[in-house]
């Protein structure tokens, strides 16, 4: 029985159903013959005052996982040991380490380091900062991320992507060569800032913004970043002493084949050929996972070699650039380098949150790779706040913007880590190294430091997953494609724009253009679907039944008008055509209709007045909670009388057949 405004009642103090038999269902208008229908009672939800609404609503929205959920009925001891396990994780696992597990991440430790002394020099030459830089940064983040850190494989320092971006932004503003010092302050600066951005993220539990960086975007922009990246090692792999700052691919190929005077064979033998023993490397690893440390050890063992065959013939090959002094030493501190006034304050701050929005999403990501691999969970805003602090510290210690790195985590998980030790171990490794061996890499050639970034970047194109957004989603592969190209051609931080530009396009498409469709009943049951879908489903003579899929509000109210309509006009030009029964009542299907504001309730009621005038009536069917409550609020139900308002479609199309029946 339908059901009007001032009938409606609290279901917190009504919990029975009415109900009432529809007479002769077996003779209705319907399909096929269905039993006796019970029609009940739609039901307002509990009711709540303004500020229960407010509060449950933001509670959803920034604490989804009810993080205080452990501290209720619990002594004042065991909640400061949850709160310090809370803020601190090591907390939580150091009280049970034992040398079993110290002897597995002593090994990852170890292993990671190898990898990351090699790296770390690398991605501070792609940020077009000093090689001691990366030294720095993979020392003291990774001892802060072990303790806040709630991932027991991630392994951390400096990275490609945002190391590109970094040196790419910066350079724009400010020459690395011609005034070293003020880029030195504005990449320490951006740092800062990006550690600000990703720890006020986790604080204020915002983690939903990276998600503007969609899958599909991430691809795209790596993909091209990669060849961007790999590109511009050229001028290491060829011995080219002049080469563009630019970062677009058209620059870069153009530079290259413009300074072929520069080209330098020895440079070019050893260089690919390095390159050609680290992708076998890589292979090998890719192919048989057992062997991870093959690939693991092969970067270190390629500066040794390099720097042992550029030592030994150094009286012979004089035209092969080498990365010279580096300073032994501790990080020293760097707070007093931040930029925070002046004219390209502007320029680090944009700096710093874009690189750190990819970082974050980098760090976030892989830390929820490994940990769902074994069974464990990472918290997105811990790991927010950990990346953060981590590198706001990092910027008053000479460093730059460090995260989870993917190759090294990895390695890390393929060495058997398990925990955060192992960073801390890879990092007193690089402190023995910053102490100690220094003077050993200022031989090592910049061509092996080329090679080592191609071979870490080569990994970030992802054919497969671009072949699927293709069969999946073509709008995701232009989005991603759109990313590719942008960064290919325009820039890295336009590129990235464009991309999120077509997501958010994605997003405001499905929002204001949301999916509308005719129900029909499968004979025999109670079921409405699709029957475009369900070839099985058949439309019930003189209903016309339709579902929207999407909230109604101001966004789509005006199409969602204008596609029932649109609807209901070809529904009767069909059945004149093929003189069928007359439409009488038009059903909409309100089950995925998960919330609706003034404007959409301004359109169902426009729709029932515009309905009414061409002799139709207009029924809803299974409002959710909030819906109704929204529509008993503005009054609206009073006009939908005794019969415009039932909790499922089928009810509605079997109570008003029997009272169109009952009419003589």
């Amino acid at each position: 029985m339908g059901v009007s405004s001032n009938r409606v009642e609290d279901f917190s103090s009504h919990h029975e159903t009415s109900v009432r038999m529809s007479p002769a269902s077996a003779e209705a208008v319907m399909v096929v013959a269905m039993p006796p229908v019970e029609i009940h009672r739609v039901c307002l939800p509990p009711s709540k005052t303004t500020f229960q609404k407010l509060r449950q609503r933001l509670s959803e929205i920034f604490f989804p996982d009810d993080p205080l959920h452990r501290f209720k009925n619990q002594s004042s001891f065991t909640k400061l040991v949850l709160a310090l396990q809370f803020f601190f994780p090591i907390f939580h696992w150091a009280p049970t380490y034992s040398l079993a597990l110290l002897r597995s991440d002593i090994i990852s430790g170890l292993t990671i380091a190898s990898l990351a002394i090699p790296q770390g020099i690398s991605y501070a030459k792609l940020a077009n900062l000093p090689p001691i830089i990366g030294l720095y940064s993979s020392f003291v983040p990774p001892l802060i991320y072990s303790i806040l850190g709630s991932s027991r494989h991630l392994a951390v320092g400096p990275v490609s992507i945002a190391s590109l971006v970094m040196g790419t932004m910066l350079n724009n503003a400010v020459s690395c060569s011609a005034d070293p010092i003020l880029y030195l302050k504005l990449a320490f600066t951006a740092t800062f800032f990006a550690g600000l951005f990703q720890a006020a993220l986790g604080l204020l539990r915002l983690g939903f913004i990276i998600d503007f960086l969609s899958k599909a975007t991430l691809v795209g922009f790596m993909a091209g970043a990669a060849v961007i990246v790999s590109l511009q090692q050229l001028k290491g792999l060829l011995g080219i002493a002049h080469f563009t700052t630019k970062m677009q691919i058209v620059p870069v190929l153009t530079s290259v084949f413009q300074q072929r005077h520069e080209w330098s064979w020895q440079t070019i033998v050893m260089g690919f050929g390095f390159l050609a023993f680290l992708l076998i490397t890589r292979q090998i690893s890719m192919r048989r996972p057992k062997l991870f440390w093959v690939s693991a050890a092969a970067p270190l063992t390629s500066v040794i070699l390099s720097t042992l065959l550029v030592f030994l013939l150094k009286s012979k090959l004089h035209g092969i650039s080498i990365i010279g002094h580096l300073p032994k030493g501790l990080n020293p501190p760097s707070s007093n380098m931040l930029y925070f006034h002046g004219s390209y304050l502007a320029v680090a701050i944009k700096t710093g949150i874009i690189t750190g929005i990819l970082s974050l999403t980098e760090g976030i990501a892989v830390g929820r790779t490994f940990a769902a691999l074994r069974n464990y969970q990472v918290d997105g805003n811990k790991e927010m706040m950990a990346i953060g602090f981590m590198n706001m510290a990092g910027s008053c210690s000479s460093c730059y913007v460090t995260t989870g790195s993917f190759s090294r985590s990895a390695v890390n998980y393929n060495a058997g880590a398990q925990t955060a030790v192992s960073n801390i171990i890879m990092a007193s490794t690089v402190l023995v190294t910053l102490l100690f061996l220094m003077p050993l890499f200022h031989y090592t050639p910049n061509f092996i430091l080329a090679a080592i970034i191609i071979t870490a970047v080569i990994g970030l194109i992802d054919y497969e997953a671009a072949y699927k957004l293709w069969k999946v989603d073509k709008l995701d592969c232009f989005a991603c494609l759109c990313s590719f190209f942008g960064v290919l051609f325009i820039s890295v931080p336009l590129g990235l724009a464009i991309a999120v530009g077509v997501s958010v396009f994605k997003v405001l498409l499905h929002v204001t253009r949301p999916n509308t469709m005719v129900l029909g009943n499968i004979p025999g049951t109670q079921i409405y679907q699709n029957p475009s879908r369900y070839r099985e489903a058949m439309k019930v003579p003189s209903f016309l039944i339709l579902a929207v899929e999407s909230p109604i509000y101001f966004a789509n109210s005006t199409y969602i008008q204008e596609r029932i309509l649109r609807w209901v006009r070809e529904e009767e030009e069909q059945i004149q055509a093929n003189n069928g029964n007359a439409l009488k009542c038009v059903i909409l299907d309100m089950t995925a209709v998960t919330a609706i504001d003034t404007s959409g309730i301004d359109v169902i009621c426009e729709l029932r007045k515009m309905l009414e005038k061409r002799s139709l009536q207009f029924v809803l069917a299974n409002p959710a909670g909030n819906v109704m409550e929204k529509l008993h609020q503005s009054k609206i139900l009073d006009s939908f009388g005794l019969n415009g308002l039932y909790l499922a479609v089928g009810e509605a199309v079997a109570d008003i057949s029997s009272l169109w029946k009952a009419q003589p």
